[in-house]
């Protein structure tokens, strides 16, 4: 068993850790919450929204797709007037787009949401 297969696996157990904790930690909240005699319905207050989680799916791909294609454009636009390399403007551009198209998404969503 090689060192390639380690990363795999350590990665599969450092997802699983984090879920274990983050639903133990939450289980034990509640529980001594409920033992304190505090209404459980606390726990509801945040799941009120009423925008389907497929509509700000979509939305924010949409978004990303988008910003994608802007930085794709964006970058082929500055290596054909400057001297500057495609390795390093391609995914700089692309990323910075798709980031700003996230962020647009983001506050859409919000917005969606208030309405």
């Amino acid at each position: 068993m090689g060192p390639q297969i380690l990363i795999p696996i350590s990665l599969f157990f450092m997802i699983f850790g984090i879920a274990y904790l983050i639903l133990s930690t939450r289980n034990r909240e509640r529980l001594a919450l409920i033992e304190k005699g505090i209404d459980a319905s606390i726990f509801m207050n945040g799941k009120n929204n009423n925008t389907p989680i497929w509509k700000i799916l979509v939305l924010n791909l949409a978004f990303l797709l988008i910003g994608s294609g802007i930085g794709i454009f964006i970058a082929l636009l500055i290596t054909t007037y400057t001297s500057l390399q495609d390795g390093v403007v391609y995914p700089a551009t692309i990323f910075t787009m798709s980031g700003i198209g996230l962020l647009i998404g983001f506050n859409k969503s919000k917005d969606l949401n208030n309405n």
